[in-house]
């Protein structure tokens, strides 16, 4: 016998699969955005992360290098 409510959370989860589906259709551009965002997050944290295992160096070879010294 089927239990009732495996078919209830079943049918749920349809229904939120659609809505989802349809969120992100009818809103591309904002999703993208947040993509973007989240992608960009990620790599900045992943710098500030290599950053820090990184040696020091001076802010007057930081400038040489910037102005193509």
């Amino acid at each position: 016998m089927t239990n009732p409510a495996n078919i209830d959370e079943t049918r749920i989860k349809t229904l939120f699969k659609e809505a989802l589906v349809e969120v992100i259709e009818d809103n591309q551009e904002l999703v993208s955005s947040i993509l973007i965002d989240a992608l960009e997050d990620i790599g900045l944290s992943r710098a500030i992360e290599e950053g820090e295992k990184s040696k020091t160096v001076s802010r007057d070879e930081i400038f040489k290098v910037l102005s193509g010294e």
